[in-house]
């Protein structure tokens, strides 16, 4: 505890050190929390020594046990947009609800005189803030942060009661599982009280971009509460992608004395021969501002890292980035991460981005809400282009259930806009999602007025990107179905649900718009991409990908599981048949096999698709149908060294069927060709796999981090004597921790169970299991033991790192 204890206040005071007069500390450890509700838990007087001790991030709703719907709940048939099945199923079966936050802080004696800021970035569903017993802010969109200046509210030598009340609002407040509490970071900020940047203050873009330069536009919006001074000095450093300063300049800016907050231009300056913000090579510059006061003294400094890149829109092509057609080949899901629920670990979103990024993805559509900060840092440094969401509906209910909604947009679009223009990443704003058909949206012209009003407020803060709205599948014109929604003509991009289909007529109609299949279904994969007209769509966003909480089809399945990754990020064999579209230059070949047919409808969408698997352990005599999916001009399939014979992929692009395959145990296997080459291209060979004999584990992270917060997923599998995962296997793994990390979350890809994700055991699903890991702030050895009846056990000895940024 001491050891940790020591690398808390060394990592206080670095932060310090870095950012010189500013200060940015970590408020994420030790917070006490408890479930439930009570107006007493504000009061700095309560006894909260038998709370449960938690880190932040953290959803207070994951370790709730599920709630089994009761006979007499019925779907509620006549609400046009929420696909409930029962009053939770699209909460993830966990009752809603309140928790509280309590945590006490000393104010240093050097903060006196300064300005003393508290930063949540996510409160959720909503939440309300305390110091001291007394309520200083909150949020009503639990989505988007806050922050509060608490400067005058301190209590010197003495602690201060900071409480959050967090509430997950009633079942109707959302159409999927949401978590709740303190799910994203909390941080005290501290700055200079007379001169300082605002929040989000720095506005970065690049009016200028060739191969040779570029021009860099740097805004920076500042507070002075200094009276006389006619000029403010202030200083822009440009860091290149490589680490060197590739410039320096001072600037006076014009103040003549004005006490206000203003937005001042600090450079607009020319790099010869940028590196260029790609996919491909994700090339991140930054900026360091810094302000000072009268006598030259430095009074705050931020900075943004920023990328300089084109983007352009046509009807002709889609989409261009620096002058390249990229079509956009992307995932839309929500922000919740497995086993972790809503809590945003930043390991947790790049071990999604990684994953996406080796299958072929280029973009993630943030259904239907601003993800963290940190998600969008990784898509910046990973290539991975972004449409950027702010809401689903437009109604007080979908966004926050609390305050009316005409009345939240003007707050919420400026926050959500100047938090996340300097993202590379982000290439689209959506305002919205399938809310066209809804006549109650304010000022009943089918969201067309609350479109342009949000639109115009935009573009005070950002003119560089078009505006969306994503069109629900049942939403065309009123007075007739062969013309498109009024919204749809007048947003920038035409963005629909499903309904590609549509895409040719209205852009003989309507040649101006561009189309963008915002959502896309699994089950009819592979057409509703090919079919397409490629060189002129901007691309597409399948919905779903990876399995998750909420949005259920009924119990006992806790959430969708259409995605081609379940749950806890297994690709399921029709992820190999993305891949091989996704990524037509890499030989693909891989067998699936049908097991059954689930076919659902959701928003009159016909979106079960086959349920298969990729192992040979079958019942024996019989006959199986399978698929293999494959780039290749043709594949040949052998069963136990007998040939079933060569076909073209042809019928059904990059899938092929083969019906009545003949099962015995040994092995079957694909062989790819190209047409007229004799030689394999890719092969994919299954096998029987005997007993299970052990546990095999692999960790996923070899930099692993001792920052209290970076993760470390272990996957452990059942395998025979010969190393072979064992599908079949089923045991309850139990796992132990020795050393300075903590079990945060376990799971298995099986929507159904029962099992929660917290804890330390957890059954195998078609094998294998995940166990989540996460440091603590002491450096050191970390052994996870991982055992279960019948079974050799595994040990996987670990390391975790200090590292100060």
């Amino acid at each position: 505890m001491k050891k940790e204890r020591a690398a808390i206040a060394l990592m206080l005071i670095m932060t310090s050190l870095m950012l010189n007069a500013r200060e940015v500390i970590d408020l994420n450890r030790d917070w006490r929390f408890h479930r439930g509700d009570s107006k007493m838990w504000k009061s700095p007087d309560v006894d909260d020594g038998d709370w449960e001790v938690i880190n932040v991030p953290h959803d207070f709703q994951i370790s709730q046990p599920w709630v089994e719907p009761s006979p007499d709940e019925i779907p509620d048939l006549d609400n046009p947009v929420a696909n409930i099945k029962s009053r939770l199923s699209a909460r993830g079966f966990k009752e809603v609800g309140k928790g509280w936050y309590r945590k006490s802080i000393v104010p240093r004696n050097e903060w006196k005189g300064r300005r003393v800021l508290l930063d949540f970035e996510g409160i959720m569903l909503t939440g309300d803030i305390y110091l001291n017993g007394e309520r200083v802010g909150g949020t009503d969109y639990g989505y988007l942060g806050t922050e509060v200046d608490i400067t005058d509210l301190l209590k010197w030598g003495e602690p201060n009661v900071i409480a959050v009340r967090a509430d997950t609002g009633q079942p109707e407040n959302s159409r999927w599982y949401t978590g709740g509490g303190l799910f994203r970071d909390v941080k005290l900020i501290i700055t200079d009280a007379d001169r300082y940047f605002t929040r989000h203050p720095l506005y970065i873009t690049t009016p200028v971009v060739s191969d040779d330069m570029a021009v860099v536009r740097v805004e920076g919006e500042i507070a002075n509460n200094i009276a006389g001074d006619k000029t403010m000095k202030a200083r822009l450093n440009i860091v290149n992608p490589s680490g060197d300063t590739i410039s320096d300049k001072v600037i006076a800016l014009d103040v003549n004395g004005c006490q206000r907050v203003k937005e001042y231009l600090l450079d607009s300056l020319t790099i010869a021969s940028p590196e260029l913000w790609s996919c491909e090579n994700p090339a991140l510059y930054k900026a360091v501002a810094s302000v000072y006061d009268s006598d030259g003294k430095l009074a705050d400094r931020v900075e943004s890292t920023f990328g300089i890149r084109t983007i352009e829109y046509s009807p002709e092509f889609g989409f261009k980035l620096n002058g390249k057609k990229v079509l956009l080949k992307g995932i839309a899901n929500h922000h919740t991460l497995g086993a972790l629920g809503a809590a945003a670990y930043e390991r947790a979103m790049e071990k999604r981005i990684e994953l996406l990024k080796d299958f072929g993805f280029n973009h993630v559509r943030t259904s239907h809400n601003p993800y963290s900060s940190s998600f969008l840092d990784l898509c910046d440094r990973y290539g991975i282009l972004v449409v950027d969401e702010l809401y689903d509906k437009w109604l007080t209910q979908y966004a926050g259930g609390r305050k009316d909604w005409v009345e939240q947009w003007p707050h919420d679009v400026p926050e959500f806009i100047k938090r996340d223009r300097n993202h590379p990443s982000v290439i689209m704003w959506s305002l919205g999602n399938e809310l066209q058909t809804l006549w109650d949206i304010p000022y009943a012209d089918w969201g067309v007025t609350p479109y342009k009003m949000q639109r115009e407020l935009l573009h005070r803060y950002d003119k560089t990107r078009p505006v969306t709205v994503a069109m629900h599948p049942r939403g065309r014109n009123q007075s007739t179905d062969s013309l498109p929604a009024p919204l749809a003509l007048e947003t920038d991009i035409a963005a629909y649900n499903y309904r590609y289909m549509y895409f040719p007529g209205d852009s003989r109609r309507f040649p101006w718009m561009m189309f963008y299949q915002s959502e896309a279904n699994t089950s009819n994969m592979g057409p509703n991409y090919f079919d397409m007209d490629l060189d002129r769509v901007i691309g597409l966003a399948y919905w779903g990908m990876i399995d998750y909480l909420g949005e259920s089809h009924g119990w006992p399945a806790k959430g969708w599981n259409e995605g081609v990754f379940d749950i806890s990020l297994e690709p399921k064999p029709i992820a190999y048949f993305l891949r091989s579209f996704f990524k037509p230059d890499e030989p693909v070949v891989h067998i699936g096999i049908i097991d059954s047919d689930y076919n659902t409808v959701w928003n009159d969408v016909k979106v079960g698709s086959k349920r298969m698997s990729d192992h040979w352990n079958r019942l024996p005599g019989c006959k199986v149908s399978l698929y293999t999916y494959t780039n290749a001009d043709e594949v040949e399939l052998i069963v136990n060294g007998r040939s079933m014979g060569r076909r073209m992929n042809s019928k059904v692009r990059n899938r092929i069927l083969w019906d009545s395959i003949p099962y015995k145990p040994g092995y079957v296997e694909a062989v790819a060709y190209r047409s007229g080459d004799s030689k394999p291209v890719a092969r994919h060979r299954i096998e029987t796999a005997g007993e299970a004999k052990r546990l095999n584990a692999v960790p996923d992270n070899g930099d692993w981090k001792a920052d209290g917060s970076d993760l470390q997923h272990i996957r452990v599998e059942a395998v025979d004597s010969k190393g072979r995962r064992v599908h079949g296997a089923d045991a309850q793994v139990k796992f132990t921790v020795d050393g300075p990390a903590e079990i945060v979350g376990v799971i298995n890809g099986d929507i159904t169970s029962e099992e929660l994700t917290t804890g330390d055991t957890r059954r195998l699903y078609n094998g294998t299991a995940t166990v989540i890991l996460r440091s603590t702030l002491s450096p050191g050895k970390v052994t996870l033991t991982a055992s279960s009846p019948g079974l050799k056990p595994s040990k996987t000895l670990l390391t975790t790192n200090l590292k100060l940024k």
